[in-house]
């Protein structure tokens, strides 16, 4: 592919070309900055990694609106797009070179779908799917190999579902979703009443509710609640090994990466980033807009746009001098270890000193 015919495409306007009609490279496929290659497009997000640009083998980048960095490259001969977002730019580039495999519609015939389900048009379902009684299923959704979908399950509109992927009962996913492998939406919440005698059961017969554009990665799960919901708001992303406890309320446009875990009833508002291995206890809130770094433990309600890191969670610029501090506390140690030796010292004189005034 040409690398105007991109620029077309992408509805950009590429300073290269305009200036130099001659250079227009044909592009093969996207590629990192460090693996690129000639006929590749890669892109440079920042000044900080303006050195590859002495060495990239890259035909094309897409660059930042910093004039110094796209001076180096008109240079060096390489034709580049000039964007305020060249990441996002270069995720638009790579949809135009790839799409996820999606098979065409049709019903295996080793699927097994109870004669009460409802099925929309244009539906894919793969083999060994198992479909139980009054679930409903929207238009062009495809459902891949040894999926089960247990009774009165909604699926909405284009939703795709991955292999070995189990949606529990009482479970309502939106439009444009896409549940990975092995992730499990809907089981029983973790509800149990201790008494004398043991634990008894509570029976989870609440729902789990997903909004339109969720994605759940592979091998995550969504408790399904007593009563009431579980809820993960619109355009979220669930990356793999999260779990969310049962009756969480999950804001819209949120992110959550891989092995963060939440007990019940939390809450997180709308477009909160919380990196891999954070821990939230039960019940804690966090405010629009917070991010928790990686293995944060939050055991505390976060207000809105708060960085929080540590475990138990802190203030980040107060955790990076606690993080200061704690290099040197062998250093420190040993100069208490010191001042408390030479203040036991004084003392032992002037303990001392006062035993002989007495005794003159």
């Amino acid at each position: 592919m040409k690398f105007s015919h991109i620029v077309r495409q992408l509805g950009a306007s590429a300073h290269s070309l305009t200036t130099n009609p001659d250079l227009d490279p044909e592009i093969t496929q996207p590629a990192s900055l460090k693996e690129s290659q000639v006929e590749n497009i890669s892109y440079i997000e920042g000044t900080k990694f303006a050195n590859w640009l002495t060495s990239t083998a890259a035909s094309a980048l897409i660059l930042p609106t910093d004039t110094k960095l796209q001076a180096q490259a008109t240079d060096r001969g390489i034709a580049w797009i000039s964007t305020p977002e060249p990441r996002l730019l270069f995720a638009q580039v790579i949809s135009l070179f790839y799409q996820p495999y999606r098979p065409q519609p049709e019903i295996h015939p080793t699927a097994v779908i109870h004669p009460t389900a409802k099925l929309g048009n244009d539906v894919y379902i793969g083999p060994y799917v198992v479909i139980q009684p009054e679930v409903e299923i929207g238009d062009s959704v495809v459902i891949h190999p040894h999926v089960v979908i247990y009774p009165q399950v909604y699926i909405g509109d284009r939703t795709v579902l991955h292999a070995h992927c189990t949606i529990h009962e009482r479970s309502q996913i939106g439009a444009d979703c896409v549940i990975h492998s092995g992730a499990v939406i809907g089981a029983e919440g973790f509800g149990f009443v201790p008494t004398r005698t043991g634990w008894f059961k509570m029976e989870q017969s609440g729902y789990t509710v997903l909004a339109d554009g969720v994605e759940i990665g592979c091998n995550s799960a969504i408790d399904r609640p007593a009563v009431g919901e579980t809820r993960i708001g619109a355009q979220t992303k669930i990356d793999n090994l999260v779990q969310i406890g049962h009756g969480c309320q999950i804001g819209s446009g949120c992110a959550i990466a891989g092995q963060a875990g939440m007990a019940g009833g939390v809450t997180l508002g709308n477009r909160v980033i919380l990196a891999g291995q954070t821990g939230i206890a039960n019940q804690v809130n966090i405010g629009d807009g917070a991010i928790a770094s990686a293995q944060a433990g939050i055991h505390n309600d976060i207000a809105p746009g708060e960085v929080i890191s540590g475990s138990p969670g802190i203030p980040h610029k107060l955790y990076v001098k606690v993080s200061a501090v704690y290099s040197r506390l062998p250093e420190l140690y040993q100069s208490l270890k010191q001042i408390k030796k030479q203040l036991d010292q004084r003392e032992g004189i002037g303990n001392r000193e006062q035993e002989l005034g007495q005794k003159d």
